[in-house]
């Protein structure tokens, strides 16, 4: 394994084509969605690539990691992680001498998580993925020139962004997404689930506004603003605020159901840890990080497939201030 992983002549990326084909044909459909997240890998000592204190998602904590971003597509008929870059930080790229030690390329720059999604998006689409929409979380979503390579690819899209998100422009200046959502009337709110979880329908309160500023024609803004049923530990109902971009006509459960979509991406890590051992390495190289990814990715693709197509295997799978004519509410 370990020369597979470090000496054999094999391209990770090349590999990782044939796995957006495969399920392209297998989980390909007009519907499909592409999920951007990032996950951490936990590591000792400091001569793996990529590998520094930073916050990882996964712990929940700040801890010595590598942090990888992943792109999942999800679909009707089933889901699988499809791409993966090894996130860089600084300390590394300012440092050529530790990244030639470490196998990463001089021609490789310095590149913060949005543009590596990007990078992947865009390979996705090159590559001719049937796919509708983009979801990802605030990391990403509050990036505007990630939204904006969406826009300019006509790429539909449901992002998570902060509560302090400016989202249009009121009498009083930008007005944020958390100050918009407050305004929002009661009879605004809709209960609906956002998909199945572990223990049935995920269930919300649901608002939506849109965003009168400008936009390519037939085309609309939108605010989404979740909120939780249940008060947390402060006794507060917590809420959540997604932009959303996508033609005139896209309906509330539409947006609902994209939003939701990105929970795909979370099983997907889940079930590739559990399953393929994704996180299960012992390399230090760059090149080898990205060959046991991709070997893991593709593992995880053939059973989604398999469970896609095999109803035993199925089963056994899901076991394992205020603003002026900016916004209006849809009541």
């Amino acid at each position: 394994m370990q020369r597979l992983l470090n000496n054999a002549r094999w391209d990770a990326r090349e590999v990782r084509a044939d796995l957006r084909a495969y399920v392209v044909e297998h989980l390909g459909h007009r519907d499909g969605v592409l999920v951007v997240d990032e996950t951490g890998f936990l590591k000792k000592g400091d001569k793996s690539a990529g590998v520094q204190r930073q916050y990882s998602g996964t712990a929940g904590r700040i801890e010595n990691c590598q942090l990888g971003v992943f792109l999942a597509y999800a679909s009707p008929l089933g889901r699988a992680l499809i791409d993966a870059e090894l996130y860089l930080p600084k300390s590394w790229t300012d440092d050529r001498v530790r990244c030639a030690t470490a196998g990463i390329p001089d021609s490789t720059p310095f590149a913060t998580k949005p543009v590596l999604a990007r990078q992947m998006l865009a390979r996705a689409v090159e590559a001719g993925m049937p796919v509708s929409w983009v979801t990802a979380d605030e990391a990403y979503g509050m990036d505007y020139k990630f939204r904006h390579f969406l826009e300019q690819r006509r790429l539909n899209y449901v992002v998570a962004v902060p509560k302090n998100q400016t989202v249009g422009a009121g009498l009083g200046g930008d007005t944020r997404a958390d100050t918009l959502a407050a305004q929002a009337p009661p009879e605004a709110w809709k209960r609906l689930s956002c998909g199945n979880g572990a223990k049935g329908p995920r269930l919300y309160d649901w608002a939506l506004a849109e965003l009168h500023f400008e936009t390519e024609p037939g085309y609309r803004r939108w605010l989404l603003v979740r909120r939780s049923l249940t008060p947390n530990v402060k006794g507060e109902l917590e809420l959540a605020y997604y932009l959303c971009h996508a033609p005139a006509g896209t309906t509330l459960d539409d947006l609902i159901a994209i939003a939701g979509a990105r929970w795909a991406i979370e099983e997907c890590f889940q079930s590739a840890k559990n399953e393929t051992g994704l996180d299960h390495y012992q390399v230090r190289r760059f090149d080898a990080w990205h060959r046991h990814i991709t070997l893991a990715m593709l593992a995880h693709a053939f059973l989604a497939v398999t469970a896609a197509s095999v109803p035993k295997a199925a089963a056994a799978w899901s076991v394992s201030a205020r603003p002026r004519s900016v916004v209006s509410w849809h009541t």
